[in-house]
This record gives C-alpha cells, structure tokens and sequence, in this order.
C-alpha cells in the first residue's frame, strides 16, 4: 500500500499520532481536540517548565481547564520537549510563534528552526502541516525547501499543507470545533489529507486552492480588522476635536441593518495578530514592487493612540492645575483583551512606557497579570479600593475586565479617562471618554 494512502486510512479510522509543534495558544487546544477526538498526541514544547506542568495536568493556558487537559492525558496525550519524537507522528502541524522585527519585518526565526525539526526526523507517509500565522510564500518557499532538502519529495513521500490558526483567547462563543478551518495544501492530495484531519475535529472545512490562498486567507482577515479599528480610532480623534461622543456615534450608526459593521476605538491594538499580521502584507507587498497604502496608514493610526491616550491625560491634568510629571497615575487593566492574562503587544505597555518618559509616578490593577515583567523593574498589580484610589491624581480604564468594580472606581477614583467606553453606564463627573 502506498504511504501516504496508509496515512488516509489513519485519518479516518483515527489510529494516526498526530505531533504539535507549540504547546500555546494555538498549539494546546489543537492537541487537547485531537486526543479528545481519540488520536494519538505528542505535544512538543521547547519550554520545559510548561512540559512539566502540562505532564502533571496543569494548564498554562485560560482556554485549557484542567479537567479537559487531563481528560486528554488519560487518552494519551503527552508533552514533551523531545523533537526526536516528531519521528513517531503521522502529521505534524507546525504552530509556533511569527513574531516581526524591530523594523516590522517577518520574522521566521521561530517556522525555520521548527522546519529543520521536521527535517531531521522527515519519513514516508507524514503531512506536514503550517499553522502560523505568514506571508504568501512561505510554506512553498520556505518550509517545503527545509523539508526536500532530505532527498524526500513533496507529493510523492510526504505531503505538505497550510492551514491558519483562527484561534481568539476568551472567546466563548467559537472556539476551535465551530470555527471553520481554511485548508491549502501544495497537491491535490495533501488538500484533501489536511482536510480530512482537521475534519475530525471542526465542524467545517474549507478548502482553497493553494497553500499562498489560505496564507492570504488569515492576512486578510486580521487587516480587515486592522483597518476597520483604524477607522474607528481615526473618528475617536476627529469627534473628540469637535466635541461629539464617538461611542454615541458609533452606536446610533450600528442601528442600520445593512453596509455597517461597528468597530469601536481603543487605546491601540494588541494580541499576538493584529499589531503584527497586517506587517507580513506589507513587506510582501514591497517584494512585488507594490505600497499597501492603506494598511500602512492604518497601522499609523492605530500605533498612534497610545501616544494620544498619554496626551489626553496631560491635558486632563494641565486643566487640573497639575503636570503629568509627579503625578500618580493608575492604569486599569494591563492584557491586551478581557477577561484574559495575555499581554503580547498589549497596548498598555507602551501607555505605560511613555508615561515613565514623562515622569508619572505609575501603578496598576489587573487580577489576570498579578506581576507585570517591565525593564525598569516588576511591578506588581495594586488592590483597588477607596485607599488606593485616593492616592492617584487619574486614572486609566485600558482593558475592561468583566470583574472590575466600576462602582467603586466611578465613586472614589478621582478621575478616570475610560478608553473602552466601559463605565458608560455611570454618570459621573469624573469620568471623561476617550
């Protein structure tokens, strides 16, 4: 029997190991669906310290409770920081971290070692299958190259797909299993092989022409986004200089049925897609000799408000009587979303960064990051109560936690300029809309 066909029939009948590249946000929930839905599972992790936990059945991960990761575990997944293992595996998908550089430029750093990976222990009869968020190109011109370089071929001994992570932390409407999952692969054959995979554990598939379609899939996706926030920062800015409610504006425009889409402004953007992904269309784009205006001026725009959060509290205070420098500033909520402890390129930090250059005097509260990891030094989350709140000159609402006391902050917090519209509900004369 041919290889890749005892591969098909593994799929279906679910006796395939299956290897995850990654044990993140990504990685995690694809390993724990895959030995739930009875596959074999080796879960590869360079972090030794999450392999130890995740052995031990605890998860890293909010998405991930315990009880799911050891119901997984008695099925038998395992994780390990043993590449050698990738041996073992039938597929193998790739989910690891496409960060960029200083210059916005993609960094692959992370795709290629995981690709040599691969490499080292390549066999007939494996898919090879890349997750992470890219460019068009890279699966076909990066990780196929790495993978041939065995002397083994594409399409012949093993077959090789992309298909992007949709995965959004806290979301808990759609997860992983009713999220439909995009799938390119480099033949007809490995098109139908990812497919098949992903099959048995999302509800639906679908299918694209090439692995560059479903690249482009995810780059377009998180732009539209990208842009969209853009817009809706860029009215933030415009209303406020002409004194209009911007969430006013934005609500009563939300009520039409058709042609609008609300998206709401911010102090930024953040989270390990957005910020980042509409970048690898840009650097592309100058590969063919193209500018993507609109996606550079969006990311201006919404790298900007930051900048713009601080001198909106510089001029709260100047009409106080009082200077940002040596003023006690708190900042509310430090991860980049709700509900949740990421921090990747949570906005926060950079409000929190310009507001040292200036010489606030800060501290912050967020129950999900109890210590803040910061190059001038840890800092650690305040309690919120009446005491803390009456040493502040202002407050920052950044990131509106579901369990924020807003009661508490609207009564005693001496100012607060809410960023996220989130205590719209509380008349108060101290607090001021972004």
């Amino acid at each position: 029997m041919d290889a890749m066909e005892g591969l098909r029939d593994a799929i279906q009948n679910r006796t395939a190991t299956v290897a995850i590249i990654g044990q993140g946000y990504v990685g995690l929930p694809l390993s724990m669906h895959y030995a739930l839905a009875g596959f074999h599972v080796i879960g590869l992790e360079v972090d030794a310290e999450k392999v130890g936990l995740l052995n031990n059945g605890r998860s890293h991960i909010p998405d991930i409770p315990d009880t799911m990761l050891n119901e997984a575990r008695a099925k038998g997944y395992e994780a390990t920081s043993d590449g050698g293992r990738l041996g073992e595996a039938d597929a193998i998908l790739i989910t690891v971290p496409t960060p960029y550089t200083k210059t916005k430029q993609p960094d692959m750093t992370y795709v290629e070692q995981a690709a040599r990976a691969v490499a080292g222990k390549l066999r007939k009869g494996q898919l090879i299958v890349l997750e992470s968020t890219t460019y068009p190109g890279t699966t076909q011109d990066l990780l196929l190259p790495v993978l041939e370089a065995t002397g083994l071929k594409s399409g012949v001994d093993f077959e090789v797909a992309y298909s992007p992570e949709r995965i959004e932390p806290g979301n808990q409407k759609f997860g992983l299993h009713n999220t439909p999952k995009v799938v390119g692969g480099m033949t007809p054959r490995a098109t139908e092989l990812a497919a098949a995979l992903y099959g048995a554990i999302v509800e639906r598939v679908v299918v694209v022409s090439s692995t560059a379609a479903a690249e482009m899939t995810k780059l377009l996706e998180n732009t539209y986004r990208h842009v969209n926030i853009a817009l809706a920062n860029e009215m933030a800015l415009l209303c406020h200089t002409m004194g209009i409610n911007v969430w006013e504006v934005i609500g009563a425009a939300s009520s039409k049925p058709f042609g609008f889409s609300a998206f709401w402004p911010g102090p930024g953007v953040g989270g390990h897609c957005i910020p980042i992904d509409p970048y690898y269309l840009v650097w592309k784009a100058q590969e063919h000799e193209m500018v993507a205006r609109l996606v550079e001026l969006s990311g201006q725009i919404n790298d900007h408000m930051p900048e713009w959060v601080v001198e909106r509290v510089a001029d709260l205070l100047n009409d106080r009587g009082r200077s940002l420098r040596g003023s006690r500033i708190m900042l509310i909520g430090v991860s980049y979303k709700k509900d949740i402890p990421d921090m990747r390129e949570s906005p926060a930090l950079k409000v929190l960064e310009k507001l040292h250059q200036k010489g606030a005097h800060l501290s912050y509260h967020d129950p999900y990051v109890p210590s803040l990891p910061w190059h001038y030094g840890a800092l650690q989350s305040t309690p919120l109560s009446v005491a803390t709140l009456a040493e502040t000159d202002c407050v920052i609402l950044l990131t509106d936690h579901s369990n924020l006391d807003r009661d508490l902050l609207c009564r005693h917090a001496p100012m607060v300029l809410d960023t996220r519209n989130a205590l719209k509900e509380h008349a108060s004369p101290t607090v001021i809309p972004l």
